[in-house]
């Protein structure tokens, strides 16, 4: 997947997770669905899409279907761990590699707080972050970083 659509996913989830501790929408009375539950809506799509009711998907890969029911309502935090989200990705039949393969493992790790290894691993997007995370606070950029964030949008 190309590095702008990485970033992209990215910029998504941060801004998801950013929004949701904003206690000015909570005052306002507005639901900001929170990264457990964005994770949860995911993982219900993935699997309605498949044609699948959660007794079925659950009997058919040996899960507990009641904590697959609190993963979908957003209850409890995803695994951790690579090897329980890779035997989830299979069981819903995301193609790795797709977008849909990114959204779930950039949202895995939004759960668990998380910056996706995939982004670490660039070192250009990672030195980037920083920036990043300023401008999603809502934090005056340097002037000698404007540059770089405009780069950064315009790419977007």
């Amino acid at each position: 997947m190309p590095v702008l659509l990485q970033l992209d996913s990215l910029l998504g989830v941060l801004y998801k997770l950013y929004n949701t501790t904003n206690a000015e929408d909570y005052r306002k009375g507005e639901h900001v669905m929170s990264a457990l539950e964005e994770f949860g809506r995911f993982f219900k799509e993935m699997r309605v899409k498949e044609g699948e009711t959660l007794r079925s998907f659950c009997q058919r890969n040996s899960l507990d279907a009641g904590n697959i029911s609190k993963l979908e309502r957003g209850l409890i935090a995803p695994s951790k761990t690579r090897e329980k989200l890779d035997e989830y990705a299979q069981y819903l039949k995301i193609e790795k590699g797709s977008d849909d393969w990114f959204r779930f493992y950039d949202l895995a790790s939004a759960c668990s707080g998380m910056i996706p290894p995939d982004i670490l691993d660039d070192k250009q997007l990672a030195a980037k972050l920083p920036l990043l995370f300023r401008t999603l606070r809502g934090q005056d950029v340097p002037d000698e970083k404007l540059p770089d964030l405009a780069e950064l949008i315009r790419r977007s």
